[in-house]
């Protein structure tokens, strides 16, 4: 069991946290107008999958040692910032091919490849040491030593309630965005500016990661 009134606050701390504009929410709208909302809801299930292996590190202690290292921290934080780059710049490369080879007939969704989306947001999440120190400072605040439930199975289920509610919040975000990209999918050469500003919030959340 939780204490109650740590679990209300809980909620409605990681719901204000969760709705709040952020590198996730930014990758998000950014898969969903490239490559539509299917791509965004694997996105989004990837962020949830992130937030299941963070708790998983928090309970088992491995986020504290990112905590505790600087180095570890600062080789993660790399990691993490080159992965999108590196999204960033495929991205930015394939609007390049397909600049001239707009064509009027083909469906309104963009065409670049939506392979592993899913894990490129499970792994956007997982290389990003802030999430892990977040797990790190955010949730123990919440366990009750004194309850006869252990406070690793309390930090166990606070971490995995945080993905939970936060999906369906991200499922708004990619829903939105959706709407939003619609209206510039139905212009021909609008997939190649949607991929290319996609390009660029990838390369702007490698740089913010290492802020």
């Amino acid at each position: 069991m939780l204490n109650p009134e740590l679990l209300a606050s809980f909620l409605f701390a990681s719901f204000i946290i969760a709705i709040a504009p952020g590198p996730s929410n930014a990758f998000l709208m950014a898969q969903t107008f490239t490559n539509g909302r299917a791509a965004g809801m694997q996105s989004a299930f990837g962020f949830a999958l992130g937030g299941v292996v963070h708790t998983l590190f928090a309970v088992i202690g491995l986020s504290a040692i990112l905590k505790a290292s600087e180095t570890a921290y600062t080789t993660v934080q790399y990691l993490g910032a080159a992965y999108l780059a590196y999204l960033g710049i495929r991205t930015f490369k394939d609007t390049l091919s397909k600049s001239n080879e707009c064509d009027e007939e083909k469906p309104h969704v963009s065409n670049k490849k939506q392979q592993n989306v899913m894990f490129q947001a499970m792994m956007t999440e997982v290389l990003n040491p802030k999430v892990a120190l977040f797990f790190i400072a955010f949730i123990p605040q919440f366990v009750d030593q004194s309850l006869s439930t252990s406070t690793t199975v309390q930090l166990a289920m606070f971490g995995l309630l945080y993905p939970i509610l936060a999906f369906p919040i991200d499922c708004v975000y990619v829903y939105s965005g959706d709407k939003i990209a619609g209206y510039f999918r139905a212009h021909p050469s609008a997939p190649i500016w949607i991929d290319r500003i996609s390009a660029f919030i990838f390369i702007a959340l490698a740089i913010n990661l290492l802020l």
